[in-house]
Parts: C-alpha cells; structure tokens; sequence
C-alpha cells in the first residue's frame, strides 16, 4: 500500500510538473547491484533464476539515484511479477554509443502486439478486469517514462507476443566528462 501512495504522490506530482530531481554523478553499476540485491527473496520464493550482465565500463551519469533505482525496481520488480515460477529474468547494463543502456529482460507472460504501443500509458494494464491476477494501478510504467525522460533518455518495451516474455529497455546520457577524470593535456 505505501508503494501505490508514493506512486500516486509521483504521478499527482508528474502531473502538476513538479517533480523535481536531486541530480548527482550516479554508478549505475553499483545502483543496479544494488536495485537486483533487494529482490533476491522475491526471486527466490519464484524460484526465478536472475542473471546480471553488468559492464563494468558502463560510464556514470548525472542524475537522481533515488529515481534512477525507481525505474529499475519498477521494471525488474514487472519482470519479477509477469513471469511464472523457475522462469528467469535478465539485466544487461552496458555502456552504447554515449549512452549506458539497461535492458531487462524476462521469460514471462509478454505482451499483445496491440498493447505493445501502449505500456507506458497510464493506468493500462493488459489483465484490465475484475480477474486481474497482478496487483497495482498501472501507473508504474508510466512513471519510469518520465522518470527516464527526465534524466534526458528514452525508453522502450519489446515483446515477440503473448507467453514469450518481454523486454524493456532504457537508454539514459552519460557524463561526458566528471570534474577531475578529464584527461591530461
């Protein structure tokens, strides 16, 4: 319940553009370490296999590690739900161009084609009727496209279809260059 509060304070401030971020240098590697820490025990009592794929050369960014995890939590903590017990899930972190880009992966439930383009619209949810078996308000994808947004990325879902688990994908800036790693001249 306080998860559906905050995401609720989050929305109401998304909404009123007021949602601010406290922008720092962030080592994605060491957040997304740390984001996949806190689910072993839901992995475990799914018995899903997670695996990390995390590039150590991944460049920092700027940006709120508070929100950066949020968007992690958020997109492993889908894979988590959507996908059956002895499943597995995947988060490749890794260093694109001038960019670092987290793909987490899952061999869950998938998703329609028909609702591929719509995931990141708020409150929709794909099991939208009184037999829904996941919990939430379908405004968790939603937040992590702002969220990701905000910190001047983008963000993208794949999915080849219903029962052939789904992949999302975020793309997010690094530092071009921290204060004291320039190179000498």
């Amino acid at each position: 319940q306080a998860q559906i509060i905050d995401d609720l304070l989050d929305v109401s401030r998304i909404v009123g553009g007021k949602l601010s971020l406290d922008v720092g240098r962030v080592d994605l590697v060491d957040l997304v370490s740390v984001t996949l820490d806190s689910f072993e025990v839901a992995a475990t009592a799914k018995q899903l296999r997670i695996k990390r794929v995390l590039e150590p050369a991944a460049a920092a960014v700027l940006g709120d590690a508070g929100r950066l995890s949020q968007i992690i939590a958020n997109l492993v903590g889908n894979a988590i739900k959507f996908t059956p017990r002895g499943g597995s899930v995947t988060v490749v972190l890794r260093r694109l161009e001038s960019d670092v880009e987290l793909v987490v992966s899952d061999t869950g439930e998938g998703i329609a084609a028909d609702l591929l383009p719509l995931v990141f619209d708020m409150f929709r949810q794909g099991d939208a009727g009184m037999n829904r078996r996941s919990r939430g308000l379908g405004i968790g994808l939603a937040i992590a496209r702002k969220l990701t947004e905000l910190h001047g990325g983008r963000i993208s879902a794949e999915s080849p279809g219903v029962g052939l688990g789904a992949s999302f994908r975020v793309r997010i800036p690094t530092l071009a260059v921290i204060a004291g790693d320039a190179p000498e001249t």
